[in-house]
C-alpha cells in the first residue's frame, strides 16, 4: 500500500479523464483502492426502487470514485494545483505545498 498525499477535507481539480478541470472537496479515499470522491464530481445516476427512506424511487445521482493519479491538490494561496511533500517540523510531520512551501 501506498502512502497518500491527499487526504478527506482537500479541495482539489480533475486533472485527467471525462471530468479535466471539475474541482471539488474529497469526501472521502479508499487507500485500498487508491480511489477518492470528491464531491460534485464523476456523478453517476442510480435507479432506485421506492422504499421507506425513499417512498418516491426514481433516478438519484451519487458521487462515484475517481482514481488518485487524476487529481491534483489545488494551492490555497495561488489556487493553482500543486504537488504535495512531507516534511518534518519538531517532531510532527506536515503536508506542505511545493509551489508556495505553505504547510497544508
Amino acid at each position: 500500500m501506498i502512502k497518500l498525499k491527499i487526504k478527506s477535507g482537500d479541495i482539489v481539480r480533475v486533472i485527467a479523464g471525462d471530468h479535466k478541470g471539475a474541482e471539488g472537496k474529497v469526501l472521502s479515499v479508499d487507500r485500498e483502492k487508491n480511489k477518492a470522491i470528491v464531491e460534485g464530481v464523476n456523478l453517476v445516476s442510480k435507479h432506485t426502487k421506492p422504499s421507506a427512506k425513499n417512498p418516491q424511487g426514481g433516478i438519484v445521482k451519487k458521487e462515484a470514485p475517481i482514481q488518485i493519479s487524476n487529481i491534483s491538490l489545488i494551492d490555497p494561496k495561488t489556487k493553482e494545483t500543486t504537488r504535495v511533500g512531507v516534511r518534518v517540523e519538531g517532531d510532527k510531520k506536515v503536508r506542505f505545498s511545493k509551489k508556495s512551501n505553505q504547510v497544508l
